[in-house]
């Protein structure tokens, strides 16, 4: 029977974050459930896998479960199927950040930029005046994007502030629209830029993964694979699984 893998991410206030980890371990833990949980100040981050009703009991219980105490109610959630357990163990961990920009500015929490629909995005992206950022690392890039994309050629997100300071400029960039693989990376991004005087930011929600999940492949302007972070590697259209050999250096 195939396992689901639920990936979740969301900015809240969380200031208890560090007395959550161990009731949240042993949620997962009794669930049977294996991957992936950040938490920080700022929220949570997550990716796991396990039995389709486990992963519902773990949203049913984040979303509106005693333990976070309806604080995830906007928890941003995509979920997609793994032939075999994409994961070898559960780690949750505590971070300063739940993903790691570096820059005290950025905070999503407070100001984020505009949330673009997978049906709206096609049109955002193909406006000449817009211009489209990928915020994932070159070697995700490499492996698909879209359409016209513009690389910053970073190796991690945290390069993506210099990236910005050298060469985006709110005056000459009006019109600004981002994306990453799950909406994580790109809405921090926009927070960013936002911080830094940008007028007209937005970005993709649910990111990629999203836009796989709903834009039929005929219709999309995604070319390539969007490479994941767990045995499955990457995945297409439809978040179908694309079979190929993960890098030695992964």
């Amino acid at each position: 029977m195939p396992l689901k893998v639920a990936a979740f991410y969301q900015f809240a206030a969380l200031p208890d974050f560090r007395a959550l980890r161990e009731p949240l371990r042993a949620l997962c833990a009794r669930l049977s459930l294996k991957g992936s949980v950040l938490l920080a100040h700022e929220g949570i981050n997550g990716t796991l896998a396990g039995q389709a009703d486990a992963i519902d009991a773990l949203v049913e219980e984040l979303q509106r479960g005693v333990l976070f105490g309806g604080r995830l109610d906007h928890l941003e959630l995509k979920f997609s199927w793994a032939a075999v357990m994409p994961f070898e163990r559960l780690k949750v961990r505590l971070k300063k950040e739940i993903v790691t920009l570096g820059d005290a500015a950025a905070d999503p929490i407070r100001h984020v930029g505009i949330y673009v629909e997978p049906t709206q995005w096609n049109t955002l992206i193909a406006a000449p005046d817009t211009l489209v950022i990928d915020t994932r690392n070159s070697f995700e890039v490499a492996m698909g994007t879209f359409e016209g994309a513009l690389d910053p050629g970073i190796k991690r997100f945290g390069q993506f502030k210099e990236f910005a300071a050298q060469t985006l400029d709110p005056v000459k960039h009006r019109k600004i629209a981002m994306f990453c693989t799950g909406g994580i990376r790109c809405e921090k991004a926009s927070a960013l830029l936002l911080a830094r005087g940008f007028a007209e930011v937005y970005h993709l929600k649910g990111g990629i993964l999203k836009y796989l999940e709903e834009m039929p492949a005929a219709e999309s302007r995604w070319r390539g694979e969007c490479f994941v972070f767990d045995a499955r590697v990457a995945l297409g259209h439809a978040l179908c699984e694309r079979p190929m050999e993960r890098p030695s250096h992964e």
